[in-house]
């Protein structure tokens, strides 16, 4: 059983292992100050707009997904929302806990009236891909451009 929940600054350690090495899209840079880590941390979690929220399996966690509400002029003054950072512990994968937290991060959307979740994925395999058109996206509708800074 998958327990979802926000997360707290207890979840530090805990999100920083799951980021270094779990999160498969692409290398993570290099290792940030624990310190600093904390210090963001507090600043996101007192955000209303920001939900970093984690999955706890046995008390521990395993998962996490961040889904950002960003209000807008356009759509009837209807927010709209990202997410980000989508991993499960590869311990941990194929078992539904990802499902589960996209699931929350749509309940987030709709409780703030987004009329739309934004996401992308840096991933090529075929699996991934997959999984998000299992939980409602798709790529037909917009084009996605980067630009790394």
């Amino acid at each position: 059983m998958l327990n979802i929940r926000k997360a707290t600054l207890n979840d530090v350690d805990a999100l920083y292992i799951l980021y270094m090495k779990h999160l498969t899209q692409h290398p993570p840079e290099q290792p940030q100050d624990i310190k600093k880590c904390v210090e963001l941390l507090s600043v996101l979690i007192a955000n209303p707009d920001y939900h970093l929220l984690v999955g706890e399996s046995d008390g521990e966690v395993v998962s996490s997904v961040t889904i950002v509400v960003i209000r807008n002029l356009t759509h009837g003054l209807r927010p709209y929302s990202l997410i980000e950072n989508v991993v499960t512990h590869s311990d941990f994968r194929n078992k539904g806990y990802a499902s589960a937290m996209m699931k929350k991060a749509e309940e987030i959307a709709k409780e703030n009236n987004c009329y739309k979740i934004m996401l992308m994925t840096g991933s090529k395999m075929e699996s991934t891909l997959k999984f998000y058109e299992r939980c409602g996206f798709d790529t037909r509708h917009k084009t996605a451009f980067l630009k790394w800074l």
